[in-house]
């Protein structure tokens, strides 16, 4: 009598397999929490790379509320929040190196990183800039570059380091993209300087655009400000059509949305940026992401652009 081969036996997700699987959810909800406009575009991106970016994301999150928010709202004072970002530097490189720990958005940013090859030269320049939060003296120009470099633009790049990881391209066009990422992120960055002016300069003390006092920003100042922003998001749309699939229409629509801060940053009187946040409408932001979809789906041209 013949015997009916066996089934095969069930997988069982190793002990690790779960602890990570658990990260990822964890980082996901920790970003999701804090981020409406970030929430629609990351729907956008394909499944696959989509806990990758919201890892990165997270890790950026816990940061910033070391530096902005909830440390300070618990009680804890300067020298008490560089400790913490100082710890989690720390656990972010052991991580990185062991592939583990025991803080569940480390760990979920670790996995991603040594999964896409994000390495301590982004990730150390992001906490200098972090740690430069817990400073609040007005920065020269130099110095302003050096911390929209560490707190946007390697954040960009390591969002890159996602998009293609399993998207192999020539080393002239990761230049390209990685000049693009830089960019868009100084935009984002700079935009939230102007949208969070409030509370940046009347809660915090921070005042990040050298020669401009907070308070008595002008309307030719506000502008020019609006102008250098143009100048950033135009240079990033220009090679927006080279990315990947994986990643286009998120990032079409991260473009679009503050694309739409600044127009009505723009329009906004540069008094009213010290008492309230400028933001888009949620009609708005449906209406940009449905856009992004049309447009990434539109076909590209020869010279990888689009018509």
């Amino acid at each position: 009598m013949t015997r009916a081969p066996e089934a095969p036996a069930a997988t069982v997700p190793t002990d690790l397999a779960t602890y990570t699987e658990a990260a990822h959810a964890g980082a996901a909800t920790i970003i999701h929490a804090y981020s409406t406009s970030f929430g629609m575009a990351t729907r956008l991106l394909a499944a696959q790379i989509r806990p990758r970016v919201e890892d990165v994301y997270a890790l950026v999150r816990v940061a910033d509320e070391i530096v902005d928010g909830a440390a300070a709202e618990a009680g804890l004072d300067l020298d008490d929040q560089r400790a913490l970002l100082d710890a989690l530097e720390d656990d972010t490189e052991r991580a990185m190196r062991t592939g583990y720990s025991a803080n569940v958005v480390v760990h979920a940013f670790a996995v991603t990183a040594r999964a896409t090859g994000i390495g301590v030269e982004l990730t150390r320049p992001f906490f200098s800039s972090m740690r430069r939060d817990l400073s609040p003296v007005d920065f020269t120009a130099e110095e302003l570059r050096e911390y929209i470099y560490g707190s946007a633009e390697v954040v960009g790049l390591m969002c890159l380091k996602v998009f293609l990881s399993d998207h192999p391209v020539t080393d002239a066009t990761r230049r390209r993209l990685e000049a693009g990422a830089r960019r868009l992120g100084s935009a984002f960055q700079k935009i939230n300087f102007l949208r969070d002016l409030a509370v940046d300069w009347t809660e915090l003390g921070r005042s990040y655009f050298p020669g401009i006092d907070p308070a008595r920003l002008t309307e030719r100042q506000k502008l020019a400000l609006v102008v250098d922003i143009d100048c950033d998001l135009g240079a990033a749309a220009d090679v927006i059509p080279e990315l990947p699939d994986n990643c286009r229409r998120a990032i079409i629509a991260a473009h679009g949305l503050f694309s739409e801060l600044s127009d009505r940053i723009r329009m906004t009187p540069a008094s009213e940026l010290l008492t309230r946040r400028i933001s888009v409408p949620a009609r708005v932001k449906v209406a940009i992401l449905a856009r992004a979809t049309v447009s990434a789906a539109l076909p590209r041209s020869a010279s990888g652009s689009r018509p």
